[in-house]
């Protein structure tokens, strides 16, 4: 590789961390994913550290915790102090565009308040220029560029999402889950890579894309041959307790959740099921088109000169515990997927190689800058991962847990509060989940603690048990810990003294 460096950073929205092959999933076929991963690194235990969209991926774009930036929810402004990775790219001299969306709500104090900007939660991040925008607020590129295509656009654009195909639905008697109207070479996954393509194709310096993929997030309609992929009778079983009923025993908030249907997995099992060939299905189709463009890298001779990220924001319980979407602190939700590979020489001893060690969506921005060379704030949460693209040696100081966060206050409605007897602030919970245990705890709420080696499904409450009482002790002092070394570090490690300015920056640990 010559002195050229290029950053592809692809998030795709709503991907469970198991859904690879590569992972050894025993249905869901990502050969190209696959492929990146024996030319890179894959990360198997790597975690989001809130959600939903908009919370994670501040934590991923700032390298912060949720503590720390504090944008909770969809529609928390993003305080415009703290820096993201693509700020400091462009102060370095970069480009740094993005192909999609960020969910990045924008600080009101920098608006008037009638300003079009704070009617949606869904700006950019400061610091990307959007080459081609694409929210579920504004799909105008991808409308116009269906229009060139000969397509014809319904009155309301966004029923392309959900317009199928004339057949009847798996749990109504039919084959399988009915295929989108739209061919899948006029979808919304393959209209962001074809713009990515076509970007790339004029660049001759040194380039710097986001590309965010909607897919595989709701609505669950895929496109033909990706809507019979997978088969809905032969896919794997929920984890789950008997009932909904037996499920919500479990804790005061996740009674409170499957109250709400719109949160609820659906009664029906044919249902269900085609919902998740659907989800697998748009992950199929995700994985062909990021094969598609990293084939055009390659053709170009971009490829080794390009660091090459794959994620996602968060998972998605897919009927899991009963519950569709992302919430709370179960697994499902936050376990995601991470692939990167460094093109560089130096890194040919790691490719193919898994790391299990604990990582977390905030590693991504000191990762980023870490490989080109360019100092990380002192303020960041989060550690660089490049040490484990250059060699099968673990740092010796590494995290032994993930983290993570989850903010169910809601400004526009108080039925959480009403439900649970606890104020807004209170609607909060942290988690800290090592290879053993995972504690739950809540502000104003009793905690919760799974056993990990006696029960990976998590249905089994021990926080009660007076066996497991140390444990819960332990657990909630390391939480406490873990959140006193991370509170804002953004100053602390400077002095002013008759002198003048004194610096002495500490690594995370």
């Amino acid at each position: 590789m010559g002195n050229v460096r290029n950053v592809l950073l692809i998030t795709a929205d709503q991907w469970r961390g198991d859904c690879l092959s590569a992972r050894g999933h025993p249905c869901v076929a990502t050969p190209n994913l696959d492929a990146l991963a024996r030319e890179g690194v894959l990360f198997s235990r790597h975690y989001c550290q809130a959600v939903p969209c908009g919370p994670s991926r501040a934590s991923l774009h700032t390298g912060l915790y949720l503590m720390n930036h504090r944008s909770g929810t969809n529609g928390t402004p993003l305080d415009r102090r703290h820096d993201n990775w693509a700020q400091v790219v462009r102060d370095a001299g970069y480009d740094p565009v993005l192909f999609g969306y960020t969910d990045t709500s924008p600080d009101p104090r920098d608006y008037p308040a009638d300003h079009p900007k704070l009617t949606t939660y869904e700006g950019v991040l400061p610091g990307l220029r959007a080459q081609v925008l694409l929210t579920t607020g504004d799909i105008t590129s991808w409308t116009q560029w269906l229009r060139t295509r000969g397509v014809a656009i319904p009155e309301r654009a966004f029923d392309l999402y959900f317009q199928k195909a004339d057949q009847i639905e798996f749990e109504d008697g039919g084959p399988g889950p009915a295929p989108l109207r739209l061919a899948r070479e006029h979808h919304d996954t393959y209209f962001m890579t074809e713009q990515v393509i076509d970007y790339l194709a004029d660049q001759r310096n040194p380039w710097c894309v986001h590309l965010s993929l909607l897919r595989p997030h709701p609505p669950w309609i895929a496109p033909a041959p990706y809507h019979a992929r997978y088969q809905p009778d032969t896919l794997p079983g929920f984890i789950r307790a008997g009932t909904a009923e037996i499920e919500a025993q479990q804790h005061p908030w996740l009674a409170y959740q499957l109250a709400d249907k719109r949160n609820r997995a659906p009664e029906s099992d044919k249902r269900l099921r085609r919902l998740q060939a659907s989800y697998y299905g748009l992950m199929s189709e995700v994985d062909d088109n990021i094969g598609r463009l990293i084939a055009q890298l390659k053709a170009t001779g971009q490829y080794d000169e390009t660091l090459i990220i794959f994620t996602s924001d968060h998972g998605e319980q897919m009927g899991d515990h009963w519950l569709l979407g992302k919430y709370g602190y179960f697994d499902q939700s936050y376990h995601i997927p991470l692939i990167i590979r460094d093109p560089r020489n130096v890194a040919d001893t790691t490719r193919g190689r898994t790391v299990d060690a604990f990582t977390e969506n905030i590693d991504i921005m000191p990762t980023l800058l870490d490989w080109l060379g360019i100092d990380i704030p002192h303020a960041c949460d989060g550690r660089s991962l490049v040490p484990f693209l250059l060699s099968s040696a673990m740092p010796s100081d590494w995290r032994k847990e993930a983290h993570w966060e989850y903010d169910f206050r809601d400004p526009t409605d108080a039925s959480a509060e009403q439900a649970l007897g606890i104020p807004l602030h209170a609607c909060t919970l942290n988690v800290i989940r090592d290879d053993r245990y995972k504690y739950v705890h809540f502000a104003a709420l009793p905690p919760l603690l799974f056993d990990l080696h006696e029960d990976p499904a998590e249905l089994h409450n021990r926080a009660t048990d007076p066996a497991y009482l140390p444990i819960v002790l332990e657990y909630a002092q390391r939480m406490l810990s873990w959140r006193m070394r991370h509170d804002d570090q953004t100053l602390t490690h400077l002095a002013v003294t008759p002198k003048g300015l004194v610096a002495r920056p500490s690594p995370r640990w």
